[in-house]
């Protein structure tokens, strides 16, 4: 399919059912569209009747590899560029809904370390947004100034920097008793 322009390069691929959850897939640094679409398939299998996925580009640079949100050393994060790239997430995942015809309340974010981040960030700034998240490699990026109210909203965390068949396994079971 050919994405509409939302303000990422991205990547969308329909499920079977259009009432089927979204998969959001949010790569790492250096990562790109692509990157996590076969993960996003395996993922996709756990689900009855599968899921829509959606995989945007990270649109900073970082010595010519894409991010989700600027940083200032390994590890310090530019604080208010987040907050400014979490917003514009948050509004590429609805206007997606709008224009792909999928259920906003069902997206369920799929973050590789930088991608985690980005998806933590949502969770924290903009609750409701997503409906669950799978954070493979994740840090806290920042403490919000207020605690957001995340009643209902699973969240399966793996650590460590290596992702293996492990953690996609063990990923896959969870997402399947989501219901």
């Amino acid at each position: 399919m050919v994405p509409a322009d939302l303000g990422f390069r991205h990547r969308f691929i329909p499920a079977p059912h259009k009432a089927a959850p979204v998969l959001l897939l949010l790569h790492g640094t250096g990562g790109d569209e692509s990157d996590l679409i076969p993960m996003g398939e395996q993922l996709a299998q756990a689900i009855p009747g599968g899921a829509h996925l959606l995989s945007p580009r990270g649109k900073t640079l970082e010595n010519g590899m894409p991010r989700f949100f600027r940083r200032l050393a390994e590890g310090v994060f530019d604080i208010e560029d987040l907050k400014f790239r979490a917003a514009e997430l948050a509004r590429f995942i609805e206007s997606a809904a709008q224009v792909y015809g999928f259920d906003a309340r069902k997206v369920i974010a799929v973050g590789y370390s930088n991608g985690a981040n980005i998806a933590v960030a949502v969770l924290l700034l903009h609750p409701g947004v997503l409906s669950a998240a799978i954070l493979l490699r994740p840090m806290i990026p920042f403490e919000p100034e207020k605690t957001p109210d995340l009643t209902g909203v699973r969240i399966f965390i793996a650590g460590g920097h290596e992702l293996g068949q492990a953690e996609l396994a063990a990923a896959a079971r969870w997402l399947s008793r989501l219901g």
